[in-house]
């Protein structure tokens, strides 16, 4: 304004630089309230009516209007102002409510169940959530942690129904089944009796979970799998390499398979200091400029020997890096560490299969 003002006034009668000082408003909007921008606005007015003294024209026709319009126009930004700042309060509102919702329905994760270490990441892909279709959980029963990691058919908000429900029915069932089998058995009937209520008729079939059902026991240095049409996870292990099991997977959940006969249970060494890291094809599936996958297990290759939080942390930034920030789909990353043995003459695990990955009833190689 003090530029504009001296400029106007330097240039003489035959440049009128006056009008611009409707700038000032303009500007104060973007980084002010209305009542600050309502201020500036009436300093811009008594501006053009200083240039106007000096110049001798202050009851010119001329000068009027000009003053008139920088009112009006300042008046203008002001009501754009109030509207701004009215949606931005009640935005405010429906993030806190909607941030409220989410964390009842996927509760945050301990740092620590037993032996185990725990980090997670979740990334939404529909602006404004925290939460969308893909999900994860963990329960500690007796002596082994139980950990669940699902993505719902659908992306952010609307598939949140069937995350809400499958996550419900985990925490609860996963203390009243002995075997993961059981436990899948259980969690398909709760979907299914789900979706024949709530499901609309024209997504008939349609509407599924995919998910893995994992088991670490404390006294076995081995993870037991339950997969239900969801990825296999990565094993780090402590000589930095990457193994990615082959899993014998059973369809989703939702497709009415109830038999605890059709979900197999693959076994594999889990010992101290190796980390699995379990995540959601949103991880796998993203892409680049050039639709290239994101390579997962490349990249987690190069951070075995980080802890589960860095290790989330690194691969979160290189994945929003490989897609420019912009994700097709929800993602979720769990990370599992399980503790070294904290000195020699700690208790050691003892097991026959320790070396060898097999699963319930057949092979499973890695």
């Amino acid at each position: 304004m003090v530029v504009i003002t001296a400029a106007d006034i330097a240039t003489g009668p035959n440049i009128v630089l006056g009008p611009l000082l409707v700038v000032a408003p303009t500007l104060t909007a973007w980084f002010a309230g209305p009542w600050p921008t309502a201020g500036i606005g009436v300093l811009a007015m008594a501006g053009e009516a200083a240039n106007g003294w000096y110049a001798g024209t202050v009851s010119s026709r001329n000068v009027a209007v000009e003053v008139i319009a920088i009112g009006a126009i300042t008046s203008l930004i002001v009501v754009l102002c109030a509207v701004r700042d009215r949606h931005a309060r009640q935005m405010a509102r429906v993030r806190s409510v909607a941030k409220a919702a989410q964390q009842v329905v996927m509760w945050p994760l301990p740092s620590r169940l037993g032996p185990l270490r725990l980090a997670c990441v979740y990334l939404a892909a529909e602006e404004e959530a925290d939460i969308g279709g893909d999900l994860y959980a963990a329960a500690r029963t007796g002596s082994a942690v139980r950990v669940m990691i699902g993505d719902v058919r659908g992306k952010g908000l609307p598939a949140l129904g069937e995350a809400a429900l499958l996550l419900g029915a985990f925490r609860e069932a996963a203390h009243q089944h002995a075997s993961l089998p059981d436990l899948a058995a259980s969690l398909e009937r709760s979907m299914t009796r789900y979706l024949a209520d709530f499901e609309p008729e024209d997504e008939a079939g349609e509407r599924f979970v995919t998910a893995l059902l994992v088991e670490i026991a404390d006294s076995e240095p081995l993870v037991r799998m339950t997969s239900c049409g969801h990825p296999a996870p990565l094993l780090l292990g402590l000589d930095n390499t990457v193994h990615v099991p082959r899993l014998h997977p059973a369809p989703p959940l939702g497709v009415s398979v109830t038999d605890p006969d059709n979900h197999v249970v693959d076994v594999l060494p889990f010992g101290p200091g190796d980390t699995l890291v379990l995540y959601t094809d949103g991880v796998i599936e993203a892409r680049d400029h050039n639709g290239v996958f994101y390579p997962l297990a490349v990249r987690a290759a190069q951070w075995t020997d980080h802890p589960p939080e860095a290790l989330l942390h690194r691969i979160e930034r290189d994945l929003l890096a490989h897609t420019g920030g912009r994700l097709g789909d929800d993602v979720a990353l769990l990370a599992i560490h399980r503790a070294p043995i904290p000195h020699p003459g700690a208790t050691t695990f003892s097991t026959s299969s320790a070396d060898t990955p097999v699963s319930a009833g057949s092979s499973c190689g890695t």
